[in-house]
């Protein structure tokens, strides 16, 4: 159990830290962070970090896509979390 709770820390401190590292690339005209790569990140297990990246860093906000598909990552990985500690 606590080594979920660290991969779950470390994998959505890195969501905010590249949806915050795309925000800043955007703004400098620089290469940018695949979606791809946001919405793997989102996908595995880092829900909660796209959502906290996309509000604080003001970015992808405008792009239903993400918006929805952080809340949906969020929803089912916490009830996957709830499960698996149940069990």
């Amino acid at each position: 159990m606590e080594l979920l709770n660290w991969y779950l820390i470390s994998v959505n401190t890195l969501t905010v830290f590249l949806f915050g590292l795309d925000k800043i690339k955007a703004v400098k005209g620089k290469y940018r962070i695949p979606e791809r790569i946001l919405f793997l990140f989102m996908a595995a297990g880092g829900g909660l970090g796209s959502i906290l990246g996309m509000f604080l860093f003001r970015h992808k906000t405008k792009k239903k896509r993400f918006v929805y598909g952080g809340i949906a990552a969020l929803a089912v990985q916490a009830a996957l979390y709830i499960w698996v500690v149940g069990h």
